[in-house]
């Protein structure tokens, strides 16, 4: 993007909420906001917890993946293309067969495996609202990592939902094959 393209989309960028198309967010993948329903909508900073979580989410489900040739784990800089949505989970997996796209670029699918870590303003209606959204554009697994109860909820489909507490092992069933890990390590 060149400097004026930059200048103008910041100016854009300026209210709550800009008009971008969704081709042009994954054109600019615009960092520090989603794209939902034709609007930019800014994404809150991390915590030290959000983020701390998040590591140990990738620390534990990593060598999994790497050691068994899966496919690519992605962080929350990442965008994929889930139905008429632009979305960043903080955490990401995408299976080898599926990776198509400009590397440069967004991913123009949804993850198979989206991972999102519940940050203060989130509210429980728009996290499942979320969580259904990949689904239904195909992705086939959602974690919900909830910091303040230290529970998992792992999302299959609108019926098959699930919540795992720090007594529970979450297991990456055939999504990640092989991927298990007591849940209270991820809140370590």
């Amino acid at each position: 993007m060149s400097q004026i393209e930059t200048h103008e989309l910041s100016q854009d960028l300026s209210g709550q909420h800009a008009a971008m198309t969704l081709e042009e967010f994954l054109e600019y993948d615009v960092e520090g906001y989603e794209y939902v329903k034709g609007e930019l909508i800014k994404l809150s900073p991390a915590s030290r917890r959000h983020g701390r979580i998040s590591i140990n989410i990738i620390r534990y489900l990593d060598p999994q993946i790497y050691d068994n040739n899966l496919g690519e784990l992605y962080t929350a800089e990442t965008s994929f293309k889930v139905g008429e949505r632009v979305l960043k989970p903080d955490v990401a997996f995408i299976a080898y067969e599926r990776l198509i796209g400009d590397e440069d670029k967004g991913l123009p699918i949804p993850p198979d495996l989206a991972i999102e870590v519940v940050s203060p303003s989130d509210t429980k209606s728009q996290v499942e609202l979320k969580a259904l959204a990949y689904l239904d554009a195909g992705t086939r697994c959602v974690w919900v990592v909830e910091p303040v109860s230290r529970t998992v909820t792992v999302y299959k489909s609108e019926t098959d939902i699930k919540t795992l507490t720090r007594d529970d092992t979450l297991t990456g069933d055939d999504v990640v094959p092989g991927f298990s890990c007591p849940v209270e390590l991820l809140f370590e």
